[in-house]
């Protein structure tokens, strides 16, 4: 007879809101209540923030630096703070398998004190994911500097990092948007971004997904991207959640290319079928890096009925590598004439059917090859010409 214990561990999951808006993020998570099986964790300078906080556990850090009255919009006080309050940090930290760690970049304490956070977490063996914001323009550009430094920062110390620009939420929302919505939205966002990831641990599967398979994926470090596409049904159900979900405008890396590590979550009732999860897997493919670690999962939803929802996690983005593969090409003198979409895939009864992604994916194919063409010529330029731009006889040493 084989032993075994029946006694079901399940994975201890905490946010922890730092600073104001990971604090707001975290009220917005508590009230909608469809986050299960977490515990939230309110961190903050301000101890009038704290007060209003949602939060089960509530944490004051920086008292003697700050009197409680927050970091100022200075990083280095909200990481002097948590500095002070190590042994609180830790605490929070432990007996934990996973963290996420919700904060706005460019503030005080959200900036400074959750690269400190994140590397506790990490010291006591947690899977610690960063779910974080950047600020909107209008908000200035000093300010949009502290929270590049602080992203950068924070990349050093957690797992897998999820950016979301504030700035796209006015391109979705519209001229008319009030700054009180603005902000609710933000939140709303920051709350889509752990639940996706959450529910995928904590709810089982017919094809399950376990915190070993999401441990797997979101260790592999740098960026990451989430997002969910849900369709209510009909023909392409799920072609449509997918593109959905690999396409959200909300994610800093707009698209799941390149990706090393992807998890993906099929949600809908039993009348969804393996030709549909095929076809969905299939796109998922068609846009990775080849030899990505892909892992998928099914779950049953009888309530959804014709209804499917998908939720794609990319991680181990080479975001630094992109930025520097883009200045070293210097744009042409010339500007080549620009390639109709119907010279590279013609919108005729042939090619109707073919999803957009693809035919985009063929025309950008095509253009990058006629930029490079362009690049490499330029590079030919003597350098003792000197009727040749500066910049691109450089480029020729």
């Amino acid at each position: 007879m084989i032993e075994y214990n029946n006694e079901i561990k399940k994975a201890k999951i905490k946010v922890i809101g730092v600073g104001g808006c990971g604090g707001n993020a975290v009220n917005t998570m508590i009230h909608q209540q469809q986050i299960t099986g977490v515990e939230f964790i309110a961190v903050n300078t301000d101890v009038q923030a704290l007060e209003y906080s949602k939060a089960e556990y509530k944490v004051q850090i920086g008292e003697n630096i700050t009197k409680g009255l927050g970091a100022g919009a200075k990083p280095e006080i909200g990481r002097k703070s948590a500095m002070e309050d190590i042994e609180k940090i830790k605490e929070i930290c432990s007996d934990t398998d996973m963290v996420f760690i919700t904060a706005g970049m460019g503030g005080g304490t959200g900036t400074g004190a959750a690269p400190v956070i994140a590397q506790e977490a990490k010291e006591k063996g947690a899977l610690t994911v960063g779910v974080v914001t950047k600020p909107f323009i209008i908000e200035g550009r000093k300010k949009m500097r502290i929270a590049e430094e602080g992203i950068e920062e924070l990349k050093k110390s957690v797992d897998s990092l999820i950016v979301i620009p504030n700035q796209r939420l006015m391109a979705l929302a519209g001229k008319n948007l009030s700054i009180v919505e603005a902000y609710k939205l933000v939140d709303d966002v920051l709350h889509q971004a752990v639940q996706g990831i959450s529910d995928i641990i904590v709810k089982p599967g017919h094809i399950n997904i376990d915190f070993a398979d999401v441990r797997t994926i979101m260790s592999i470090r740098g960026r990451a991207i989430m997002g969910t596409g849900i369709s209510e049904g009909g023909d392409g159900r799920v072609i449509e959640a997918v593109q959905k979900a690999i396409s959200s405008p909300l994610i800093e890396e707009g698209s799941i290319e390149g990706a090393s590590g992807v998890l993906v979550n099929i949600t809908g009732s039993s009348s969804l079928t393996l030709n549909e999860m095929e076809e969905a897997m299939k796109i998922i493919h068609d846009l990775v890096d080849p030899d990505a670690e892909i892992i998928t999962g099914h779950v049953i939803d009888e309530s959804a009925k014709e209804q499917v929802k998908v939720t794609v996690i990319g991680t181990g983005f080479d975001v630094e590598g992109k930025i520097e593969k883009i200045e070293i090409q210097q744009p042409p003198v010339e500007i080549p004439e620009p390639v109709m979409e119907s010279e590279i895939i013609p919108m005729d009864d042939e090619n109707k059917n073919i999803p957009a992604y693809i035919r985009f994916k063929k025309r950008n194919k095509l253009l990058k090859k006629d930029e490079e063409k362009e690049v490499k010529s330029s590079k030919k330029v003597k350098k003792n010409d000197w009727s040749t731009p500066a910049f691109f006889r450089r480029g020729a040493d």
